[in-house]
């Protein structure tokens, strides 16, 4: 069976010319069209993936520009047809206006065949890539993960991710440094998932959570009759982990005695129970996070300068929820999923007005404070969609950052509302770009200028 061609519209009133070029490509289908109605009749049976459009056809009787009509409907009706605009001698402005309305390029009159025949392969061969572009976006768009369980969508948290990913197979300590509720538990247990230390345990310890004079039984362990109340012997975590992985969340917690003991662990990889005489060798590999400032506790002398360079031979800083661009609406998306199963099944989505809530809230709470939000405007919701006021929201954010240098500032404003509108419409590029108010081409060369992605 023949591979049934890709259709090329021509959309021409000069007949000699229609007749010319639909014989001029054998690896095209071509239809012919003569006026707006016929053209936008075949773009709704046909679907072409390239159009070449004259701009010069007679107006109608109303005085409407006929070309620019034509342009509009397709782009209306199928925005990612690639539109190659013909501009006779001195209509150069109209090509370029074109251009701005979403054609893709233009073609000089008189024709060269040869000429706009490089100019429709292309235009095709673009078309096709952004087609598969799509499709691939549509597929991951459910789940935008990366280290097998963390969602984002951000550079910010990408690069993070393959730093992780990168020092996973090593035995380097890794401290984790960001701000309470940015996802610190999640990125070390996608380290241990990672590394050759996946099979042993993974286990989690929070050193804030936990009373000064039973930290040290947590962490080590004890022996029977150690204290009152030590009826058996106990395994402490870092024993538990033997063969994986210990994650010491806010490890700046704890106490200076108690710092000096985790350091000898560190040094000679053995540990002593509580009441215990006997060293027992232990392979654990440590990865610690904390909120505070451990150069500074350092200079005020509440934690070792030693154990922190023990602890901390790779640091990763991790953004806030407000620095990753577009995350918010991702994570929310998400957590409603999971929500609205568990709890209110009826409730299927946001409402447009929660949707720019999420997206312009500053989340001082980052991802904590985003997911409690979403659980409880999913118990709450009377509809099926949770709107602005379900989730709580006292009034829009202020600038939290004042930028001097103009084209910094610029740059970042570009980034910041390109990674939101991108957000808004689910990576796709005819709606952002009607978002920002811009052509496609023009969302194109931002988009490469800035190195985002849709």
């Amino acid at each position: 069976m023949a591979e049934q061609k890709p259709t090329l519209l021509v959309v021409e009133d000069d007949e000699g010319l229609q007749a010319q070029l639909k014989w001029a490509y054998d690896d095209f289908e071509v239809v012919v069209a003569g006026d707006r109605d016929s053209a936008i009749a075949a773009l709704r049976s046909e679907a072409p993936a390239v159009v070449t459009l004259d701009l010069g056809l007679p107006p109608d009787p109303d005085g409407t520009t006929e070309g620019f009509a034509v342009l509009n409907a397709i782009m209306e009706l199928k925005p990612d047809t690639k539109v190659i605009v013909a501009s006779g001698h001195g209509a150069r402005e109209s090509a370029l206006q074109a251009i701005e309305n979403g054609a893709y390029d233009f073609y000089q009159k008189p024709v060269d065949i040869d000429a706009l025949g490089l100019i429709v392969r292309r235009a095709y061969n673009l078309h096709q890539i952004e087609a598969e572009n799509r499709r691939l976006t549509a597929n991951a768009s459910e789940d935008k993960t990366v280290l097998g369980r963390l969602i984002t969508g951000a550079p910010e948290m990408v690069k993070v991710a393959r730093t992780i990913e990168r020092v996973a197979g090593t035995a380097v300590s890794v401290m984790l440094l960001g701000a309470s509720g940015t996802g610190k538990e999640l990125l070390a247990q996608g380290l241990h998932d990672a590394s050759n230390r996946s099979d042993g345990p993974f286990v989690a310890i929070n050193c804030a959570a936990i009373p000064e004079n039973l930290l040290e039984s947590e962490l080590f362990g004890h022996e029977k009759g150690a204290f009152t109340g030590a009826v058996k012997t106990t395994e402490g975590k870092i024993e538990s982990a033997n063969g994986g992985t210990l994650f010491l969340d806010e490890v700046g917690d704890i106490p200076l005695p108690l710092q000096v003991k985790l350091l000898r662990f560190l040094q000679e990889r053995t540990i002593e129970r509580i009441g215990g005489r006997k060293s027992i060798a232990v392979d654990t590999r440590i990865v610690c996070a904390t909120h505070q400032d451990l150069e500074t506790m350092i200079t005020e002398g509440t934690f070792r300068e030693d154990l922190f360079y023990r602890l901390a031979e790779i640091v990763v800083r991790i953004p806030g929820l407000a620095e990753r661009h577009g995350d918010a609406v991702l994570l929310a998306k998400a957590f409603l999923k999971k929500f609205a199963k568990e709890m209110n099944p009826s409730v299927t989505g946001f409402a447009p007005d929660a949707l720019k809530a999420i997206d312009m809230h500053e989340w001082p709470g980052n991802v904590r404070e985003l997911e409690n939000r979403v659980k409880r405007a999913t118990i709450m919701a009377d509809g099926k969609l949770v709107n602005a006021e379900d989730l709580d929201f006292l009034g829009d954010d202020e600038e939290s950052a004042e930028v001097l240098n103009l084209k910094a500032a610029r740059e970042e404003a570009d980034r910041r509302v390109i990674r939101h509108a991108l957000a808004r419409s689910e990576g796709n590029i005819s709606s952002t770009a009607k978002l920002l108010g811009i052509s496609r081409p023009t969302l194109y060369d931002l988009l490469k200028q800035y190195d985002l992605h849709a």
